[in-house]
């Protein structure tokens, strides 16, 4: 598949689905996911001559815990379609993958619920495992001020523990 017949299928399904998007170069595509957990997830698609790159931040390096939150990444790397987690040198968190350029319109749907399903669902047990304490204090910090919780409530469950 040539990289104007990718680019082609990417805008078409992209446009189908309601997903926005944005053409870099040639060779480059952005596409922003709307989350539920992780708001926006920004994918990128880079396309080399032989494979189709794919690349999403997912988190900032973890505070604490860091042996559990990479013990969980490699967990669900077992059960993961296209990609994988990959940390970075600063040990920031991604979701990666390189997949053929022979995709068609069924993989590039996968490939978006794969990467929506795991910087998504993934995102607040990350958050959680990584920032644990971090959580426990700006919600005491909030509390004690009157500020808003709202934002927070995800993680309710941890500090009624």
């Amino acid at each position: 598949m040539s990289a104007a017949d990718l680019n082609s299928l990417f805008e078409r399904h992209c446009t189908d689905v309601g997903i926005a998007f944005e053409r870099v170069d040639d060779s480059t595509f952005i596409a922003t996911l709307k989350g539920e957990q992780k708001l926006a997830i920004t994918v990128a698609f880079k396309m080399g001559t032989y494979a189709l790159a794919v690349n999403i931040f997912v988190m900032r390096k973890p505070d604490e815990n860091v042996e559990l939150v990479h013990r969980y990444l490699l967990e669900t790397n077992l059960k993961i379609f296209g990609l994988s987690y990959a940390v970075n040198h600063l040990g920031d968190i991604y979701l990666t993958g390189r997949l053929p350029l022979t995709l068609n319109e069924d993989d590039l749907d996968r490939l978006f619920g794969a990467v929506l399903r795991y910087a998504d669902e993934s995102f607040n047990k990350l958050v959680e495992l990584g920032f644990e304490s971090a959580i426990r204090r700006e919600w005491a910090w909030r509390e004690s001020r009157g500020e808003s919780l709202e934002n927070l409530q995800a993680f309710a469950h941890m500090i009624e523990e």
